[in-house]
């Protein structure tokens, strides 16, 4: 693998706020740049976003989304197999030697709706291989988690469109 890391630490991108998502495609982005291998793994995401049309495009890192289709028209016992999936799909990725870089993007989401316990994310944390940097996304990031990473960046929202009745627009919220 190019461009071992000497230290991967654990990051938390959290909050309210938007742009958590945002944040780790751009630490993302910095890593290829860099000749990093990247692997970003979404949870109880079901749609296609503009990352997916690039990742196609430019091929320049990999982008796993296990849960296909509405997720909000699912059941909580298709959401818990395909966050059961994607966890088995993380765990891999951290273990593969493959990747200098492991997003997962909306794990605290899945936490949080009750389909990862906290022991799961944090053998994750504790599983990760030195050189490997983690990366976990989502609102409500368990105060365990927080005291576990090496960096937390909390997403305060102060003011959002939606307020004012601004629907999500393509390329900019997805």
């Amino acid at each position: 693998m190019q461009n071992k890391l000497i230290k991967g630490l654990v990051q938390v991108y959290t909050g309210e706020g938007k742009g958590k998502t945002t944040a780790a495609l751009g630490l993302a982005v910095r890593a290829i740049g860099h000749g990093m291998r990247v692997i970003f793994i979404q949870f109880l995401k079901g749609q296609p976003c503009g990352e997916h049309f690039f990742i196609e495009t430019f091929k320049s890192f990999e982008i796993v989304q296990v849960s296909q289709g509405d997720i909000f028209q699912k059941s909580d016992a298709q959401l818990l197999s395909e966050a059961t999936q994607t966890l088995e799909l993380a765990q891999k990725a951290l273990l593969s030697g493959n990747y200098n870089i492991v997003i997962l993007d909306e794990i605290f989401i899945a936490h949080w709706r009750g389909f990862i316990s906290l022991e799961q994310i944090l053998d994750l944390i504790k599983i990760k291989p030195a050189h490997v940097e983690l990366v976990m996304t989502g609102r409500k990031a368990p105060a365990e988690v927080i005291k576990q990473a090496d960096l937390v960046t909390e997403m305060l929202m102060i003011k959002h469109p939606f307020a004012e009745g601004i629907e999500q627009r393509k390329g900019i919220e997805y």
